[in-house]
């Protein structure tokens, strides 16, 4: 009970706004005629844009000072990225949401107040039945357009990539409501998880970049190897030997945000050649800061 309502408010925090802009990339990525998958993609955007917010009207007081500020949950280019991305594909974006997380206040107090605690418990299993079907939806947008009768502006990849990240959000929240702890498998685990996110991050970012943009694509390749690399010395490794590959991943992880915090300030202001949507930049920075806390918090 005690660290109940603020794990879950902390993970929906993330997360909700993570698969509102998924739907939203996937309504982004559609051609015109595709109505109904349209459609669908805008309703699972509004209903996790709800989600969003009765998260933030809980969260005022009763989740940490860590993640308010380890830039997971809004970046100083967020409300920009909203604007332009809104401006730029048409879809309508509550930037409310992110206005109202900046005035949020931290608390580590733990909650023992009942009724918050059934509250979050209806949201949780609100979230679960919403995440069974977007990830069916996810996975139908897969299935289609690898058998070539759908297309979309998204690369297969990034489909694979957006179900992973869909499927975690499932776990951890069911694992909140089964009240299961985090073993060192597990969090070796999530380890392996988060390289693979960061390398393919790299791989679309060079593959979103124009082709002008030589330099921007050598660093975004020199990434993707990097943790490559960083995968490939997890799997020699016992679980409980990855001290070291934690340090190794935490001071490539801090570069890689580096890199994302110039490229997503470049692309809101409109400096650098790419087809990236200034808020798809803005997401995998949130999701690099993400990382960063929890190599962090591994290491403490």
């Amino acid at each position: 009970m005690e660290n109940y309502v603020r794990a879950s408010l902390e993970t929906h925090l993330f997360f909700g706004r993570i698969m509102k802009e998924h739907s939203l990339f996937l309504q982004a990525g559609f051609p015109a005629g595709e109505t109904g998958y349209r459609s669908k993609a805008s309703w699972y955007r509004d209903e996790f844009e709800k989600v969003l917010w009765q998260t933030v009207r809980f969260s005022d007081g009763m989740v940490g000072k860590d993640v308010l500020c380890s830039g997971e949950v809004f970046t100083e280019y967020t409300v920009m990225a909203e604007q332009q991305t809104g401006r730029l594909t048409k879809i309508p974006i509550d930037v409310r949401i992110t206005q109202a997380e900046e005035n949020l206040q931290a608390g580590r107090e733990a909650c023992k107040d009942e009724r918050m605690a059934r509250r979050i418990r209806q949201l949780n299993h609100h979230v679960l039945h919403l995440l069974g079907g977007l990830i069916e939806f996810k996975k139908q947008i897969l299935q289609e357009v690898t058998c070539c009768r759908l297309f979309t502006a998204n690369y297969p990849l990034l489909i694979e990539h957006i179900i992973r990240e869909a499927e975690l959000y499932q776990k951890m929240i069911a694992s909140l409501e089964d009240g299961t702890c985090k073993s060192v498998e597990q969090m070796a685990e999530t380890e392996r998880f988060w390289n693979q996110i960061m390398m393919e991050h790299a791989l679309f970012i060079r593959g979103l970049l124009d082709p002008t943009e030589g330099e921007l694509i050598e660093t975004a390749d020199s990434f993707a190897g990097d943790y490559q690399r960083l995968l490939e010395e997890a799997r020699q490794k016992d679980c409980r030997a990855m001290n070291g590959l934690t340090r190794k991943t935490l001071e490539t992880t801090k570069k890689y945000r580096d890199f994302k915090a110039a490229g997503t300030k470049g692309i809101t202001g409109c400096e650098i050649r790419s087809i990236i949507l200034p808020l798809l930049a803005d997401h995998v920075l949130r999701e690099a800061n993400h990382y960063l806390r929890l190599l962090k918090q591994k290491g403490e």
